[in-house]
């Protein structure tokens, strides 16, 4: 039994959050490493780029939550593999609008389904309620979370 000035991490909601996001991440990644032997930031900012179309890599980051050098080493494999293209922004040289190439968005459409097949099957492990409740409770923190972090 824990005693008021100890933190049971085990039960302290951002731990078990965060553990679960790993957990569901690193099963996912087997999709898209083993398909494409995409690395999470070059997935993410691949999946970024095919779901908005063009971005700059600051625009990525802050979508992605991931820090501008793990974007710029994203950026930088996807375009060594012809699936990302750069272009100058006109208005301000050291700006970049990224977006996916032909073959980019061809393995992006593969990717799509998927990815919604993974989802599927993750919340398929749930009743129709807990699937309910999940996706409510997400949705609630989320725009909770997201408030406060605008008035920062």
């Amino acid at each position: 039994m824990a005693s008021d000035d100890t933190l049971p991490l085990e039960e302290f909601l951002p731990y078990r959050l965060n553990r679960l996001a790993e957990s569901v991440s690193r099963e996912f990644a087997k999709t898209y490493r083993d398909r494409h032997g995409l690395t999470r930031p070059e997935w993410r900012t691949f999946a970024t780029l095919g779901q908005y179309g063009s971005m700059t890599a600051t625009a990525i980051g802050v979508h992605s939550a991931m820090h501008k050098t793990k974007v710029s080493r994203a950026v930088s494999a996807l375009e060594e593999r012809k699936w990302l293209t750069r272009k100058p922004d006109p208005a301000d040289r050291r700006t970049e609008h990224l977006s996916l190439t032909k073959a980019g968005l061809a393995a992006y459409r593969e990717m799509v389904p998927l990815a919604k097949s993974f989802e599927k099957e993750l919340l398929g492990k749930l009743g129709a309620k807990e699937r309910e409740a999940l996706l409510n409770g997400l949705q609630s923190l989320q725009s909770v979370l997201t408030v406060e972090l605008s008035e920062d």
